[in-house]
């Protein structure tokens, strides 16, 4: 049977390897009993590997013209769809111990993260099929840090599993995929006030061409000296750069600002 039409502006592309679909389930320990929730099930082929493994299934899709024939293929299944966009869906609706397994579009990484993170009802795992760029960048380690690295890895255990080479999709995107798993933190890694700790580490990155100093007094709206002894306070070169700084180094700036906070 040949494949339904992917639709660019969706992002879609669909994999059909087996290997790549069961390294998917398996990196997410997927097994009988597990409510799995999937993002833009498409043709689904790795829905089918999940319901394989004995997991309920509650999909997201976007694509209206997909939704009738998923619930044909799957009517005798342990699966639900729901029609809207991952970024709307109520993730407390899900029960607390979930998993996430996808095939995602490329566009929607760095905000589908940032949701999953400041949600609620977090999943216990997920994993998902990105840009194998983009998985680099959420897995980076301190010489490479980004905003996004950060804030993944304040609230996940990153790790990069297989590689999915381009030519697997149809059609193929312009560059291979990778499978990202994050597992959830049941505890803070910090204990912190998360508003306060961010807002630093995003004053830190406003400007990633200039040294942490100009970034932090322009982002925190003080004085360059006050950012300089900032730093120095925090045990940390006033020479350093954002991407450098591990998530140890923007724990210690924000102990080195929080009085300065709580004084004003």
């Amino acid at each position: 049977m040949n494949s339904p039409y992917a639709k660019k502006s969706l992002g879609q592309h669909w994999l059909h390897d087996s290997a790549a679909l069961s390294a998917m389930a398996s990196a997410a320990d997927v097994k009988e009993g597990d409510t799995v929730l999937e993002i833009g099930p498409g043709t689904g082929t790795l829905t089918t590997v999940l319901l394989q493994r004995g997991a309920r299934v509650i999909a997201v899709e976007l694509d209206q013209d997909r939704i009738p024939e998923l619930r044909r293929d799957f009517k005798d299944a342990a699966f639900e769809v729901h029609e809207e966009s991952i970024l709307e869906f109520d993730l407390t609706q899900l029960p607390p111990d979930y998993k996430l397994v996808a095939n995602i579009p490329y566009y929607l990484t760095s905000h589908l993260i940032r949701i999953l993170s400041e949600s609620k009802n977090r999943p216990t795992v997920a994993t998902l099929l990105v840009q194998k760029e983009v998985a680099e960048r959420v897995s980076a380690t301190p010489g490479s840090m980004s905003l996004l690295s950060v804030s993944a890895q304040y609230y996940w255990e990153v790790s990069m599993d297989m590689v999915v080479p381009a030519r697997l999709f149809t059609p193929p995107p312009k560059v291979d995929s990778q499978v990202l798993v994050m597992k959830r933190r049941d505890t803070p890694l910090f204990d912190v006030d998360e508003k306060l700790f961010f807002q630093i580490v995003k004053a830190g990155y406003s400007n990633r061409r200039k040294k942490v100093s100009n970034s932090l007094a322009g982002g925190l709206r003080i004085t360059k000296p006050a950012a300089t002894e900032l730093l120095v306070t925090a045990g940390l070169s006033p020479d350093v750069r954002a991407q450098e700084l591990s998530l140890e180094d923007w724990h210690q700036l924000y102990q080195a600002y929080y009085p300065t906070n709580v004084s004003e």
